[in-house]
């Protein structure tokens, strides 16, 4: 009987207690996710699977000068970890795709989106929030800025574009109209609010709008 022969893959499957399709099924689990810490149960095509997956491991991170320590799944984003684990909210989730910039923070100086980075690629490299930029009471110019220009609506793009900007201004000291529109259109904002923006970066910039 030849080894391709229908009827012979039926007998294996009965032997082995395990269908074709749920063989295939569990291997394309275990070929994309190698490293096996013990098994989950998820629903897929309706029926109850075993995964297996890279659990826990410790992590260290410096993040606005200080040491931060924590187990994660190396799956987890610099940007899951940085508001789960340790409650620093001022970077937001919304695209969760590296499209809109709320996520924006510093990344050895350089401007990232923190939902596209992974925590576990984040270790060594020096970390700075929105949280890190005030010092006391006192505004950092850049958040002053935004106050002076009504450069903000709703607010839940600011501190995206606040790190942006000062990553920015930080690069261009003096920039044109033109620099800003393009240096910032990593970072968007529903509300519209760009103009304010513009005039926070000229003020900053002593430049007129």
């Amino acid at each position: 009987m030849r080894d391709d022969d229908p009827n012979q893959n039926e007998k294996v499957d009965e032997r082995s207690g395990v269908s074709r399709r749920d063989f295939l099924k569990i291997s394309s689990i275990s070929v994309a996710v190698p490293l096996v810490t013990g098994p989950k149960v998820v629903f897929a095509a309706g029926e109850q699977v075993p995964v297996h997956g890279p659990g826990k491991v410790p992590m260290e991170f410096t993040i606005n000068g200080k040491k931060h320590k924590a187990d994660l799944e190396p799956r987890v984003t610099l940007l899951d970890a940085l508001r789960d684990e340790f409650d620093l909210t001022g970077a937001k989730r919304v695209c969760d795709r590296a499209e809109c910039g709320a996520c924006t923070v510093l990344m050895d100086n350089k401007a990232v989106y923190a939902c596209s980075v992974l925590a576990i690629e984040a270790q060594g490299r020096q970390i700075a929030t929105v949280e890190s930029l005030m010092q006391g009471d006192k505004l950092h110019p850049v958040q002053q800025a935004f106050v002076d220009n009504d450069a903000s609506q709703c607010g839940f793009c600011t501190p995206g574009f606040v790190v942006a900007c000062k990553a920015f201004l930080d690069k261009h000291p003096n920039p044109t109209p033109e620099d800003i529109r393009r240096g910032l259109s990593g970072n968007l904002c529903r509300c519209g609010t760009y103009h304010g923006i513009q005039l926070a970066i000229a003020q900053l910039a002593q430049k007129g709008a």
